[in-house]
């Protein structure tokens, strides 16, 4: 799969343009999965150019977000965003890998995670209540994980993270979001998440 790069990213330019794009791109995704973008964001995400092929499945995944954001209203988009991960006890998805992956929440899969943050040295933000294993958590990690300004080149511990806790649910998760008749804004989002996981799997094996 081609890899694709987001033109003037605020990572930096001492990052290789596909470092940017793996950093910049798992960022967005746990911004949009953390909470319903802002007016701001919506507009950043029409304004932002690619840098590969136009007929890549990655690129036409970006365009197809560029125009969901284009056509999102703001408000629509908090109450899209509500209706899917929040709800009233709860929402229509559960975005975390103990869910995914035992059919409850709070399970084995999320002690492990813990216990592998640890190890990593990354504690959570105390004013946070979601549980780690909510995928914008480990997108953000993940961020941090890829940029080699964090771990000086050594993809070594962005891969186990996510082998061991993304790998094993991304897809479902991805096409769920996608599948959803709930999801319009967000549905766009599941696109380019499933794309850009498949995109990490593949450079990952390739190690």
């Amino acid at each position: 799969m081609e890899t694709v790069q987001i033109q003037d990213s605020p990572a930096g330019n001492e990052l290789s343009p596909l470092d940017l794009f793996r950093v910049d791109a798992y960022a967005l995704l746990g911004s949009l999965l953390a909470q319903a973008p802002t007016e701001e964001l919506l507009s950043w995400l029409q304004s932002i150019e690619l840098i590969d092929d136009p007929q890549s499945s990655m690129r036409e995944a970006w365009s197809v977000l560029q125009m969901a954001a284009g056509r999102a209203d703001p408000d629509q988009v908090s109450d899209e965003y509500h209706q899917l991960f929040i709800g009233i006890g709860r929402g229509e998805l559960l975005p975390y890998g103990s869910w995914y992956l035992t059919g409850f929440l709070m399970e084995k899969p999320l002690v492990e995670l813990r216990n592998d943050l640890d190890a990593l040295g990354i504690e959570r933000d105390p004013e946070v209540r979601e549980p780690e294993d909510h995928i914008a958590a480990l997108c953000q990690v993940m961020a941090m994980l890829v940029s080699p300004d964090q771990n000086g080149g050594d993809q070594g511990p962005a891969q186990q993270f996510f082998e061991r806790h993304l790998a094993t649910w991304w897809r479902r998760f991805s096409q769920d979001l996608q599948h959803s008749q709930t999801a319009h804004f967000y549905s766009a989002v599941g696109r380019f998440a499933e794309l850009f996981f498949e995109q990490e799997a593949l450079l990952f094996s390739r190690r």
